[in-house]
């Protein structure tokens, strides 16, 4: 084993150990509670609910563990095994290096990744959230869902990596950054084309039919200063019972989608809260703010890989014979081996990322209590989310922090109580 190689390890159990103890954690906070509520949120579940609640946690994370351990031992065994340096010499003996071939290469290796884990989708999908009454889809819609989205990822990630590895020997030096560009200009346009061109190929997207709900929304809309030229209806109920709304897009093209579950389980007054939370996150400028830390964490990624590229010892470090300086090669392999441990390192901030997320909801409530002038319509519909979906409402602060975007229920609503 290699010194890099090694290191390689000693990152992977880490974090490997770091989140089977953070799901240890999680689960001894949800037994210890599991015989009441926490105190405020007495009234969120009758004890049924509650104690089907702390049986679909305790189910979902005991398999997430299995499902770790799973990932992490895959993940060793392609890049210690020596498969990948193999291989990588078998495609270019049959295809040659150049960037069409390497990008075919990515498309291949991160292909065939994906398969081992396709029966943990399959079990998470039909065994637990079937039992616990959330599955909506069928064994022919999820077969159809896996094979729509591997072919949109054909069609868009050939020509995306096409772009990127002729960059090398177009500019050079200085690829790196011209690689960013195109890489953040693929981001704000698929902003703007994903829900119009590639949702539609799995969801249908109906504006909010004529009536009292959607004059009462759109009058919310213009009285909070957003202007919504219409509210899409999504069909999530096809594959689940989970409900959400969501903001995509920007400028003109912004949108607002609400679940039609969402409809179904919460009141008017409830949805007008919903609706003024997510343009809350419009107006407070949240979108852009996410935008830019995805933009510095990604300009510090390629300047990583344009390092990588560079170094003779990274490769030879994970069995690879290093190629010619500038061949596109070199980039197909780092780019690679940067995704599959790129999860490593980004790991380790996803409490940094997840504070900032969590700040952004706080200002999101906040406003929405301003728009609809309470705090109650807001809180019954997390409320009734929380029953709905069978939420954790006493997560442990230490896992809640790596793995929640939001803050818990009790803490939204003691901050939308505060003048």
């Amino acid at each position: 084993m290699t010194t890099l190689e090694f290191a390689f390890v000693c990152a992977l159990l880490l974090k490997l150990g770091t989140e089977l103890t953070l799901e240890a954690l999680n689960r001894g906070h949800v037994l210890k509670f599991a015989g009441k509520a926490p105190a405020g949120l007495d009234d969120v579940m009758d004890a049924e609910t509650y104690d089907k609640s702390n049986r679909y946690t305790l189910a979902k994370s005991r398999f997430g563990s299995i499902e770790l351990v799973f990932d992490a031992l895959i993940l060793g065994a392609v890049v210690l095994s020596g498969i990948l340096p193999i291989f990588f010499a078998w495609w270019t003996g049959h295809f040659g290096d150049a960037t069409l071939s390497s990008a075919l290469f990515l498309i291949a290796v991160t292909t065939m990744l994906s398969i081992p884990g396709l029966p943990f989708d399959y079990w998470s999908q039909f065994k637990i959230e079937e039992r616990f009454g959330f599955n909506r889809s069928s064994v022919g819609l999820w077969v159809t869902d896996k094979i729509k989205g591997a072919l949109i990822g054909f069609v868009i990630g050939i020509p995306l990596l096409w772009v990127l590895m002729s960059l090398v020997g177009w500019l050079g030096t200085y690829w790196w950054i011209y690689a960013f560009g195109v890489m953040m200009s693929f981001q704000l346009l698929m902003m703007v084309l994903y829900p119009m061109l590639i949702m539609p190929l799995f969801n249908k997207l109906t504006p909010l039919e004529e009536g009292e709900l959607k004059d009462r929304l759109m009058d919310l809309s213009d009285r909070a200063g957003f202007k919504a030229k219409t509210i899409q209806v999504i069909d999530g109920s096809k594959r689940s019972g989970h409900s959400n709304a969501y903001f995509t897009g920007f400028g003109k093209f912004r949108r607002i989608v609400l679940y039609d579950t969402l409809i179904e389980q919460l009141s008017v007054e409830e949805l007008e809260a919903v609706l003024a939370h997510e343009i809350g996150h419009y107006k407070k400028g949240h979108i852009p703010n996410m935008i830019a830390l995805s933009a510095v964490m990604m300009l510090a990624a390629f300047w990583a890989i344009d390092f990588l590229i560079g170094s003779s010892a990274f490769f030879e470090g994970f069995g690879f014979s290093p190629l010619a300086a500038g061949e596109v090669g070199n980039l197909g392999i780092a780019l690679l081996l940067f995704s599959m441990a790129g999860g490593l390192v980004t790991f380790w901030i996803s409490p940094i990322t997840n504070r900032m997320s969590r700040t952004h909801e706080y200002e999101a409530d906040a406003f929405a209590r301003d728009a609809v002038k309470d705090w109650k319509p807001l809180s019954g519909a997390l409320r009734r989310l929380s029953e709905k979906n069978l939420s954790n409402l006493n997560p442990h602060p230490v896992y809640s922090a790596f793995h929640y975007s939001h803050p818990t229920l009790l803490e939204r609503e003691r901050a939308m109580q505060q003048t």
